[in-house]
């Protein structure tokens, strides 16, 4: 048996065999933290047209100039223009148009006095302030030049980013699909929530993790599909692991340790799997898996909360990421000054969850409590895993260690571990 790799080089092997998905188009409104897969070029100007910024009134600056309260300017009114419409006269000396927020400044004008320096009269308006000479008129392609490139391939679709693809009409951009990502746990022990009475009187589990992955896969930008509970018979999990092979990457939870009835191992060599690597040197989660199946990769996580749902931050998060067409897989590290001694154990890379705050000198970190891999509570409380090399058992208060922050919105092409 091949021995056991690291967290990070485990890390690299996954995306080795990960490929990006397919692009289509998709409707805008579905589109949002999808991944742009080709540049946007405008192919209008925007504004497409001089326009007003506030209600009022369109002038020539040189008409307006020096008017107060002590010395009004009195300008006659040509016509009235709201948003949705278009000026049909050119502003002469002396002339101005009545205008309101969005709509078209007529030719000769280079002014929108706001309405609250004015009086208003029959055919005329009285300007008793002079302070918008030359502005709140936006200029023909002050936001977008026709012909620019407006965002580029790679580009993560937020809210303001699919305003402006709205504002150029594009009803269905081109992005990388979202993977389907099956997710399935096993176990005899183990129930789904719809059999409360079994749960809550002790004689089976919850299956929590289930409903974790669930999250955390929708969360990472994939689709998740659930297979639900195999059982632990070779049966079962032939059935689970053939019903995956409609999606583009399959995670398990449980069943991969060496115990009498965990059969996985044994039911992928059956089915043909390639089988990549079996155990890793870190705690919580040394069993994780990887493979191939059909083509399809599979990543295999540990049965304990706290090891799957870290585990699912180290190895799928970043697989779904580079599916989804991201650049950027991985979570950063920062570094973190203890305010508390930590002592581990055996000779493993740990992945200790933490909570990271501002300290008087940078961010400060302490461990959540109890590191228990059966401790989901840790993972509530935790904002960051708190990483220590292999080999470093004892780590003083005021030690400098690495953290991953679990809410970083900076991502890099390399483990950080």
């Amino acid at each position: 048996m091949n021995a056991p790799l690291s967290a990070a080089e485990a890390a690299r092997r996954i995306l080795q065999d990960i490929r990006r998905q397919p692009a289509l188009r998709i409707p805008l409104d579905d589109a949002l933290d999808s991944v742009l897969a080709e540049d946007v070029v405008s192919p209008i100007d925007i504004p497409a047209w001089a326009n007003s910024a506030m209600d009022g009134y369109a002038a020539r600056g040189e008409d307006v100039r020096g008017a107060s309260a002590e010395h009004p300017v009195r300008l006659r009114v040509i016509e009235a223009v709201p948003a949705g419409a278009f000026p049909t006269r050119r502003l002469e000396t002396g002339e101005s148009t009545r205008i309101f927020t969005g709509a078209p400044v007529p030719d000769g004008a280079d002014t929108v006095v706001r309405q609250e320096d004015t009086d208003e009269g029959a055919d005329t308006v009285t300007i008793v302030r002079d302070r918008d000479v030359g502005l709140n008129v936006r200029q023909v392609g002050e936001d977008i030049r026709r012909g620019a490139t407006v965002l580029t391939a790679g580009t993560v679709l937020g809210p303001a980013r699919l305003g402006v693809l709205a504002s150029l009409a594009v009803a269905q951009p081109l992005v990388f699909r979202r993977p389907r990502v099956a997710i399935f746990g096993s176990g005899d022990e183990v129930v789904d929530v719809d059999q409360p009475e079994a749960i809550l009187s002790g004689r089976k589990v919850a299956s929590s993790n289930t409903h974790t992955l669930v999250a955390l896969v929708r969360r990472a930008g994939g689709e998740p599909v659930n297979l639900g509970i195999a059982r632990d018979t070779r049966e079962s999990l032939r059935d689970h692991f053939r019903r995956a092979l409609d999606c583009d990457l399959l995670v398990t939870s449980a069943g991969i340790s060496v115990g009498e009835h965990d059969y996985v191992r044994p039911v992928l060599e059956e089915l043909g799997a390639e089988q990549r690597f079996w155990k890793l040197r870190m705690r919580p989660g040394a069993p994780v898996g990887f493979g191939l199946l059909g083509g399809i990769p599979w990543i295999g996580l540990p049965g304990n909360p706290v090891s799957t749902m870290v585990t699912f931050e180290l190895f799928v998060r970043p697989a779904i990421r580079k599916m989804c067409g991201h650049a950027l897989p991985f979570r950063r590290a920062v570094p973190v000054r203890l305010t508390e001694p930590v002592s581990v154990k055996p000779r493993l890379q740990h992945f200790l969850r933490g909570i990271v705050q501002d300290g008087v000198d940078g961010p400060e970190a302490r461990l959540t409590g109890p590191q228990g891999s059966g401790i989901l509570t840790s993972m509530v409380l935790a904002d960051a895993l708190l990483v220590l090399p292999e080999g470093q058992f004892e780590t003083p208060a005021g030690a400098v260690v690495q953290a991953i922050r679990l809410d970083d919105p900076a991502h890099q092409l390399e483990p950080a571990f």
